[in-house]
């Protein structure tokens, strides 16, 4: 759901990074949270995804998801050209299984942080969107705690059935 009035913008590296991002497209849709999604290479388009970076806040964007495999560098530049909040998102895309990008992801710099959640978490990634944006928006907060309990419920169901065995 590309839009006009996004608040959350995904980034990746590259278009075949499309089928790991789904779930993150999904929980944001599920929350109402309007985004753009975006194929914005740190290595390839660095002039391209700087300028989206710098320009993303007055677009009315307020966190971006940044997920990219290998190097991983896409979630620190785009941290590197905006203040917004900016969560990365390792992908397993290389024969290290996505350790490379969880450390790349994860070793910024003092002065330039990046969340990062899970290799290939994209939707533990939107979910934590939901809850940054929860912090001003009290509707999405409790969007973010019913998304809870009903997580808890199936836990719960899923313990009940198996202990009466």
């Amino acid at each position: 759901m590309t839009t006009n009035t996004a608040i959350v913008a995904i980034l990746m590296g590259s278009k075949s990074d499309l089928e790991l991002m789904r779930p993150a497209c999904d929980a944001l849709e599920e929350f109402g949270i309007p985004y753009d999604l975006r194929v914005l290479s740190a290595h390839r388009t660095p002039a391209r995804c700087a300028e989206f970076a710098k320009t993303a806040r007055e677009r009315g964007v307020r966190v971006m998801i940044c997920a990219a495999g290998g190097a991983a560098h896409l979630a620190g530049v785009v941290a590197g050209h905006t203040t917004l909040p900016v969560i990365g998102v390792p992908l397993a895309r290389t024969p290290l299984a996505g350790q490379d990008a969880l450390l790349a992801t994860v070793q910024m710099p003092k002065g330039i942080p990046v969340a990062t959640v899970a290799v290939d978490g994209s939707a533990n990634a939107a979910i934590l969107a939901a809850q940054i944006l929860g912090v001003s928006d009290a509707a999405m907060a409790t969007k973010v705690e019913e998304a809870r309990a009903a997580n808890r419920a199936k836990v719960i169901a899923a313990d009940e059935e198996v202990s009466a065995r």
